[in-house]
């Protein structure tokens, strides 16, 4: 059987050149329409709560701002976790969703709760959202 394809291939060598030529071309067009992302993007969905607080110790960082910030996040929809970073004049909280959340519904829920702990936080200090960033 493979004595006949080799000498049907040596035979017709323009037919088969012809055949290996449209299926180059084949594979070249497909990869053209391939929806895959040359680097995907792996990062989670994620909110940051940045707060400048100038002159706080990263204690009282932690207790002023980070603990009421980072408590009032607690029972979100699609919350992953929430992680935090006091340090001297800077807190950063930072509140992960589960994947597939849209981060702008993501970003508005975390507003509204920062909204709501602003009583809460010294006077003088004003928290913002970080951008929106992927890896």
């Amino acid at each position: 059987m493979i004595d006949g394809i080799l000498s049907f291939s040596v035979r017709q060598r323009w037919l088969v050149m012809i055949g290996v030529l449209l299926m180059a071309g084949l594979g070249v067009w497909n990869f053209t329409r391939l929806p895959i992302d040359a680097v995907p993007d792996i990062t989670n969905v994620q909110v940051q709560i940045n707060t400048n607080a100038p002159g706080y110790s990263p204690l009282e960082v932690e207790q002023r701002i980070t603990f009421p910030i980072e408590t009032a996040m607690g029972g979100l929809p699609n919350l992953v976790n929430t992680r935090s970073l006091s340090r001297y004049g800077l807190s950063q909280v930072t509140v992960v969703f589960k994947d597939g959340t849209d981060i702008y519904f993501a970003r508005q829920l975390v507003n509204e709760r920062v909204q709501r702990v602003k009583d809460l936080l010294p006077t003088g200090i004003e928290t913002a959202m970080g951008p929106v960033s992927t890896g």
